[in-house]
């Protein structure tokens, strides 16, 4: 039996094979509706796009960013709602609004001196597969369209908008060695 505060395994475990193919990676883009969200829309009475977005996902961005990983938020629409999500997790990489990702990819990983090789992608849908086909790491939620999780190296077991972000970002953590330093950081014993 397990004593509470004890050190113990991280819960999670990946097949060797994935956490090499996902080794190096400096840079991870998400897309948004189908992959941050649950892919709905939900529209106010003014007109506003609303959305709902996962804490499990907000903190994994967050502690990719403290690992080294530079989170990358790039989708096709652009709403307030979603600027301030960006906002609230200090996120600063984002093409929004844009139907052609993979310039607005481009673009952004030459501004962070990252190639292809050096990046991971999660996707659920057509306009993500150009970056699929280039990262060096493809991932899609368990709820993306078929294609997507055809041409993923990895399709998560939570849906978008449910987890299926953090858990790619535990993987790009575990690959790069510093999930179980980030999780020993929040289940340390306090010191007597």
């Amino acid at each position: 039996m397990n004593q509470p505060g004890a050190a113990r395994e991280p819960a999670q475990a990946w097949p060797p094979e994935l956490l090499l193919r996902a080794q190096g990676v400096r840079v991870a883009i998400f897309d948004v509706d189908g992959v941050l969200t649950d892919g709905g829309l939900l529209y106010g009475e003014q007109g506003e796009t609303l959305k709902r977005f996962s804490t499990l996902d907000g903190l994994g961005l967050k502690l990719l960013r403290q690992a080294g990983i530079e989170p990358v938020v790039i989708s096709g629409r652009d709403c307030p709602a979603l600027r301030a999500r960006l906002a609230a997790l200090a996120l600063t990489q984002a093409a929004l609004g844009t139907d052609d990702k993979l310039p607005a990819a481009e673009k952004i990983l030459a501004g962070l001196q990252a190639g292809w090789a050096q990046t991971a992608v999660i996707g659920d849908d057509w306009p993500d597969l150009p970056l699929f086909v280039r990262a060096a790491f493809a991932c899609a939620p368990a709820n993306a369209h078929a294609e997507a999780r055809a041409r993923a190296h990895y399709v998560t077991a939570a849906r978008g908008g449910e987890g299926a972000a953090r858990e790619f970002c535990d993987l790009l953590l575990t690959a790069a060695g510093r999930y179980r330093a980030l999780l020993d950081g929040y289940t340390a014993a306090p010191a007597s």
